[in-house]
């Protein structure tokens, strides 16, 4: 008997966005430019730029007009976060034609991340993602807290599957759903995407998983088993969530390529540039790069 695993896994890069935005230090808007430049050329398809929210909430987002100017690429897919109508105006002055909006499970982490309930931004983002698809936009739906709530507790699966079928209604072109704050373990990470995978078929299906309790190759792992073949992930495990105490790091981008092309499963990505990139912006964190891949090829260097 063998493992049923791809060929070919996607990864979809949120170190600049979901990486950086739990920073309290700024950090400067070129040394993300090249975080960004040195990501692509290690082979990244397919990245969060940054999110066009208020620097009132999130300061580490107030470049956010800038990187995009800049750093649109027509060879990736460059995805910008806009949590409401104004975001998304915003995203209309731009040449950006891949947009990300979220909405969390839990009543509780939504009230506390935008101030509305599930159902109030949900009646306030159907319009917008109608418009956004008969414009040509790309969509992807973020659905935060799809496990656990920091607030709430466990998310029953049903709730998660009736919120992502609410996007898919709507007419999103993929779904990210998140572990948000590292609670999951593998046996929950299979049932939940094996059921979404069987309800939405020819959807873009995405498993985001943090590491906060060092769960997120097993999770990843066992999302494989449920034949989920995209995966968010975060150069040096870079991550968090300003609204989810207790959330860590995202999976690292590193540690996942090595897993998965040990497993024969290619990505299309070089972890010798990766890590050029992870040292580029590595100077300008606020804590240590402490992912195992890194680790071993700063030992490797000595």
């Amino acid at each position: 008997m063998t493992l049923q695993l791809p060929k070919k896994v996607e990864i979809i890069e949120v170190g600049p966005r979901d990486g950086l935005q739990n920073e309290k230090a700024f950090i400067p808007t070129e040394a993300k430019k090249q975080f960004i430049t040195q990501l692509r050329g290690s082979g990244i398809k397919e990245l969060e730029l940054t999110s066009f929210v208020s620097p009132k909430w999130v300061p580490q987002m107030q470049d956010a007009a800038e990187i995009v100017s800049a750093c649109l690429d027509e060879n990736t897919r460059n995805i910008v976060l806009t949590p409401n109508a104004k975001g998304v105006e915003r995203v209309y002055m731009t040449d950006c034609k891949a947009v990300a909006v979220f909405v969390g499970v839990s009543n509780t982490f939504n009230k506390k991340n935008i101030n509305k309930m599930t159902d109030e931004s949900m009646d306030e983002l159907a319009p917008i993602i109608k418009e956004l698809k008969a414009s040509g936009y790309f969509v992807r739906a973020c659905i935060s807290t799809a496990f656990y709530c920091p607030y709430e507790g466990k998310m029953e699966e049903e709730a998660t599957i009736r919120l992502c079928r609410q996007f898919v209604d709507l007419g999103v072109d993929e779904l990210s759903v998140a572990d948000t704050i590292g609670m999951a373990a593998p046996h929950e990470a299979f049932s939940l995407f094996s059921k979404l995978k069987h309800a939405f078929p020819h959807l873009l299906l995405t498993a985001h998983f943090h590491d906060t309790r060092n769960m997120a190759l097993t999770n990843i792992f066992a999302a494989l088993q449920a034949g989920v073949t995209r995966f968010d992930t975060s150069a040096g495990g870079l991550g968090g969530c300003p609204f989810a105490p207790g959330a860590a790091g995202n999976a690292a981008t590193e540690d996942v390529v090595f897993m998965l092309e040990r497993m024969g499963i290619e990505t299309g990505i070089d972890l010798t540039k990766l890590v050029q990139a992870i040292d580029v912006i590595r100077p300008h964190l606020s804590r240590p790069i402490e992912t195992a891949y890194y680790r071993l090829s700063q030992t490797e260097k000595v």
